[in-house]
């Protein structure tokens, strides 16, 4: 199918336990015991900060609650054990690169998450991660989302599991056919969302603020983010969200083909094919390793589906009507974001005229402002900069616009941190590779990241941007002492960019912003072409302008 394929292509280029006791005599006398609504936890005192681990917030999507929205759990008895980590949802093996976290732990009973708070918290601003991995891998057990530094900074770091692949967004019509609502998919989204349930009716046990709940994610996480901005159901559950290097690309529709995407159900129908199975009962009792390996193999992409009730429409329509949560936002995205996602990029033009003749061929009246933005010098890094363009940079811009204009205070930021391993492995300022200085982990990171050197300049680096993505959670407004003021995008186009140090910036990239929201209105318009990551000699040829996309 084309519209798998066209999803697989980013797919391909882009981590895990049920809580398990830990034996009674080997529980410290100060391990902290929250008895909570949901029932009483013992976790772990370490160094002044409280954790608890793989805490479930939904009953296991087990056997006939395989593919359906999360169910609540009865209140359990007794005190149970949140000391060690917990598994990943189920997922594929990912393929070798800085993002894999080798072999790990995962079951399709896996709906849990991580508490960490300042022991004794009371009221403190609560941040709810949401890890990434294209909806396919990841976990938020990973110690890379260790939440140390933030409980150090008052602040209650709840870090969610949520179902992927195959088992967190399939739909299919026998799906929406058992549903009360017609619909199906969006599972993993329901995940989340009933994760923010918990957190809203438990969080004030172990400190935390339900009125003072902001979520963030990056990459799937960033995109997850999005969604629950774009929901009815997740209205109310938070009071601020942080987008980094999120994407707005289109959704397929649950029962329409459009913009070069099949149904969600038709995509659904094609995977039952791929995995062998006939009807919705064989699906459901295939073996979840089995079912997640052979979808993966044959190209089944997770995205969330455009239903008219949990995704009511195409993300770039819901945030153009004012139709999302009405939340202060800061959103941003990295330099060298494709540099760690190759396989986004077009080939590489031959030489400087071919690069001009390809480009006005596809962008036809666009192509003069394309190439004054990536001109045909230096053909590799223009390629990387269109790329990333398309896909983080106009969203990141077009997010903390659409938030400017609900009256909403928005901050962009623009990550572009350089250090020796990274620019040794070409990976500068790479896809999620703000994620440890955001966390302050720089000893958690895969093995095959580019390790982050122990100095104080990259330290400086991380405690600033903890310190900016904290008093943000805390008030909606990013603040570091000693440190630039991060003034909102609405005041001259302005940024904050994180190279070296913290250096505030106006006027962010004229024009790039304007080129790519030009190109998504036309092929929006044109109802037969996608928006995503095509770029370069790989995107379509651009529709005629018209009336309806003019800039004025």
């Amino acid at each position: 199918m084309k519209a798998v394929s066209i999803i697989a292509a980013y797919v391909a280029s882009c981590f895990l336990l049920w809580a398990c006791a830990t034996p009674e005599a080997a529980r410290p006398a100060d391990a902290p015991v929250v008895d909570a609504p949901a029932g009483a936890v013992r976790g772990l005192r370490i160094g002044g900060v409280d954790q608890f681990r793989a805490i479930p917030y939904a009953q296991p999507p087990l056997g006939q609650l395989r593919w359906r929205p999360p169910q609540p759990l009865p209140r359990w008895s007794g005190v149970r054990a949140a000391e060690e980590r917990g598994v990943a949802c189920m997922q594929p093996v990912m393929a070798t690169g800085p993002y894999n976290r080798g072999a790990v732990a995962m079951s399709e009973d896996c709906l849990t998450l991580d508490i960490t708070a300042p022991a004794n918290a009371r009221n403190a601003p609560v941040m709810v991660w949401i890890h990434g991995g294209t909806l396919i891998w990841g976990t938020g057990h990973s110690p890379m989302y260790d939440g140390g530094a933030f409980a150090a900074r008052g602040v209650v770091l709840v870090s969610i599991n949520y179902r992927l692949g195959v088992l967190g967004y399939l739909a299919h019509p026998e799906l929406s056919a058992e549903s009360a609502d017609g619909v199906s998919g969006n599972y993993g989204l329901l995940d989340q969302i009933a994760a923010l349930q918990w957190v809203r009716d438990n969080i004030a046990a172990f400190g935390g603020d339900p009125q003072n709940v902001t979520i963030f994610g990056e990459s799937a996480g960033a995109l997850s983010v999005e969604y629950l901005l774009a929901s009815p159901p997740a209205r109310g559950l938070f009071d601020r969200a942080i987008i980094q290097s999120g994407y707005l690309f289109t959704m397929p529709e649950l029962h329409d083909a459009r913009f070069e995407e099949y149904s969600a159900e038709a995509i659904g129908a094609w995977a039952a094919t791929q995995v062998s199975a006939a009807n919705l009962a064989q699906l459901r009792a295939m073996d979840a390793r089995e079912l997640v390996d052979r979808a993966a193999a044959a190209g089944y992409a997770p995205l969330g589906t455009i239903d008219g009730k949990i995704l009511p429409r195409q993300l770039v329509d819901t945030f153009e009507r004012g139709e999302q949560a009405p939340v202060p936002l800061m959103a941003g995205f990295t330099s060298g974001e494709i540099r760690g996602l190759r396989l986004l990029l077009p080939p590489l033009a031959e030489s400087p005229d071919a690069y001009s003749e390809t480009i006005t061929a596809r962008y036809g009246d666009l192509a003069g402002e394309y190439l004054r933005l990536y001109p045909p010098t230096e053909l590799e890094q223009r390629r990387l900069e269109a790329s990333r363009d398309v896909v983080f940079g106009w969203a990141s811009e077009r997010l903390v616009r659409n938030q400017t204009a609900l009256g909403q205070p928005a901050f962009l930021y623009y990550f572009d941190h350089d250090y020796p391993a990274a620019a040794a492995a070409d990976l500068t300022a790479f896809h999620a590779s703000e994620v440890p200085f955001v966390f302050g982990s720089f000893d958690a990171t895969p093995a095959n990241w580019p390790r982050i050197p122990e100095t104080r300049e990259q330290r400086a680096i991380s405690d600033a941007m903890l310190d900016y993505w904290t008093s943000f959670a805390r008030t909606g407004e990013p603040s570091a002492a000693r440190r630039p003021v991060w003034a909102p995008f609405a005041r001259s186009r302005s940024y904050m960019r994180f190279g070296e140090a913290p250096a505030p910036g106006t006027q962010f990239m004229p024009g790039m912003y304007e080129l790519h929201e030009q190109i998504m209105c036309r092929r929006r318009h044109s109802g037969s072409q996608s928006w995503n990551w095509r770029s370069g000699s790989t995107a379509p040829v651009l529709p005629a302008p018209v009336p309806e996309c003019a800039t004025g």
